[in-house]
């Protein structure tokens, strides 16, 4: 049996220069676990108009299981405006309020999340009362606590955000991201250090922190693990480290070794980068061929 995995959060369409494509952090994570094989579950909310149902219409298309995302008929589906201007480090102008913004508890969400085995989420979704009070009623019964930091400024709250990291168990941070929150606890911007500092302050399983183009460090009980990054022609990062998770929650919850679920998640991510866009299907086969090359 694969393990059951639940993401909560944002889904939205991101607007390029070259039109819109779906996005939002956790939609990106959960449609990657699906290309990925797995058959992740999806707790979002969407607005009652033409930009609602082609979301809901290009997850149905695909396969993906749309029952726990909700739809509003007082709030627009998020958008979210995309400044490409610089392709290894992407901005962001996220509209608010829209309807992912008032996602609601209710007993079916709540008992899909006390049957799952995994439970990612952000802190994207936390900005607003409604949607961080169901977050807050579902970590309560979660099992296995994923949380990917993805700070969007100037959607943060330095005490939400340390409410969130005291219930994860693991935590995916960038660079900057690692840096902003060791930041607050004045923490030398060191990464092993800050690593070490986010493990054991927040009694963590693990702590991962992508590196963009120099690859990823993890820290588990086991101490620290390397991946190097793997070279490509970029056309975006939008979605790379949406994929790096999903890839290396994938490959770790089914019980691969830590230093090769690093491997394939940062070969992954490259390779999203390659491509324009958030979300696009990377096979097995092109995620083989791509390592034998890279070795």
């Amino acid at each position: 049996m694969k393990p059951k995995i639940t993401v909560f959060g944002e889904m939205l369409w991101d607007m390029l220069p070259s039109g819109k494509q779906p996005g939002g952090a956790p939609m990106n994570v959960a449609i990657h676990l699906k290309n990925f094989g797995m058959n992740p579950a999806f707790i979002s909310r969407v607005g009652d108009d033409d930009l609602g149902v082609e979301l809901m219409d290009y997850l149905n298309n695909q396969g993906f299981n749309t029952t726990f995302i909700q739809t509003g008929i007082t709030h627009l589906t998020g958008i979210v405006k995309v400044n490409l201007t610089d392709k290894t480090e992407v901005t962001y102008k996220i509209v608010q309020p829209v309807a992912w913004d008032y996602i609601m508890t209710t007993p079916e969400n709540q008992q899909l999340v006390k049957d799952s085995d995994v439970f990612v989420y952000g802190t994207l979704s936390v900005r607003s009362q409604q949607s961080r009070e169901t977050l807050f009623d579902l970590l309560k019964v979660a099992k296995l606590k994923v949380f990917d930091v993805n700070i969007r400024p100037p959607h943060l709250d330095r005490a939400t955000t340390e409410y969130l990291l005291q219930q994860a168990d693991i935590v995916k941070v960038n660079e900057h991201e690692l840096n902003t929150v060791c930041g607050w606890f004045g923490i030398q911007p060191e990464v092993e250090t800050q690593m070490k500092f986010l493990y054991e302050r927040f009694n963590l399983k693990l702590v991962c922190v992508t590196l963009g183009a120099d690859g990823a460090l993890v820290l588990s009980s086991e101490g620290f693990h390397t991946q190097g990054g793997y070279e490509v022609e970029v056309q975006d990062t939008i979605g790379s480290g949406d994929s790096f998770l999903a890839m290396f929650l994938k490959e770790y919850v089914c019980g691969s070794p830590i230093s090769s679920a690093l491997k394939k998640a940062c070969a992954v991510g490259a390779l999203v980068a390659s491509y324009s866009g958030a979300t696009p299907n990377i096979s097995e086969s092109e995620l083989d061929d791509f390592l034998k090359i890279k070795q």
